[in-house]
């Protein structure tokens, strides 16, 4: 029992740890073994039907990161100080008869892909009907949202290592998207850019956590 609570008063420690760091200490690197158990986090993330619609590409290019700073504001600090600052791609043109998909099924999932199977057609049902994701913009949506995901997994991977992290929205989607196609970073064909977030170690104290009382945010309907 005693054991048990020790990991609940853990995962508790962990998640107050983390902390969207606005100033990090340029001069500390993360360990390689830590940013490779970190990347296997978000490998291993869940996501919608098991697609994966994502990439996470580092961006370790000085220039191009001294580039980003004019059209992405928030990554402005993590840039300054942040020794890992990642990318993190969502596919927008997932659908049930997709090549990706078929990849997914068949080299990825290792089962017989058929656009006709029950499985491809509740895929289908689920996007058009359940979720009323029809078009590039709701399908790229859709898949920012298991980016997500793989990122909060990655932050608090982090924090448990004692790595400090930043979830970055603060960028024209357009310009940022522009710029990696041009420099041959991004094919916008098939990805758009979903968020970024950077890794490194604080140089700033922690601030307590200002968060709404559970009971204002949870209930039980029995």
């Amino acid at each position: 029992m005693r054991e048990h609570e020790e990991i609940q008063e853990k995962l508790i420690e962990v998640a107050n740890r983390r902390y969207a760091t606005k100033k990090f200490d340029p001069d500390r690197k993360v360990d390689d073994d830590d940013w490779r158990t970190i990347l296997e986090v978000g490998r291993l993330s869940p996501s919608s039907f098991g697609y994966e619609p994502w990439q996470f590409v580092e961006l370790d290019n000085p220039q191009m990161r001294q580039d980003l700073k004019p059209i992405a504001w928030g990554a402005v600090n993590s840039i300054n100080g942040a020794d890992k600052l990642l990318l993190i791609f969502a596919r927008k043109d997932i659908t049930y008869d997709s090549d990706y998909v078929k990849y997914m099924v068949q080299d990825v999932k290792r089962h017989e892909y058929d656009p006709n199977s029950k499985s491809s057609q509740a895929f289908k049902h689920f996007q058009e009907t359940d979720m009323d994701i029809n078009d590039e913009r709701t399908r790229f949506d859709w898949a920012a949202k298991q980016c997500y995901i793989a990122m909060a997994n990655m932050m608090m991977a982090a924090a448990a290592l004692k790595i400090d992290s930043c979830p970055i929205e603060g960028f024209n989607r357009e310009k940022v998207e522009s710029y990696l196609a041009e420099k041959g970073v991004l094919d916008r064909q098939h990805w758009g850019l979903a968020v970024m977030v950077s890794f490194g170690y604080r140089d700033e104290p922690i601030k307590p956590k200002s968060r709404q009382a559970i009971s204002d945010i949870y209930r039980t309907i029995k």
